[in-house]
């Protein structure tokens, strides 16, 4: 024997096989950011993180609506 039985696989799901956030996908266009303080909505900026984003009216860090939602 060679040491290359069929039991020697394995089943991991080693570097970046994983799903990631949200199911590994992000969510799209469109949306909007939600300040989870005061309920200020803003349309989402494409390429621009809703945690990024200040509330224009009270100044509380933003999440995207779907994340609100859960």
């Amino acid at each position: 024997m060679n040491g290359r039985g069929l039991h020697n696989q394995g089943k991991g799901l080693g570097r970046g096989g994983g799903h990631g956030r949200n199911n590994g996908g992000g969510f799209g266009n469109g949306g909007f950011c939600v300040c989870a303080k005061c309920g200020e909505k803003v349309p989402h900026k494409t390429g621009v993180k809703c945690t990024t984003v200040k509330c224009p009216n009270c100044g509380h860090t933003m999440v995207r609506e779907e994340l609100l939602n859960k």
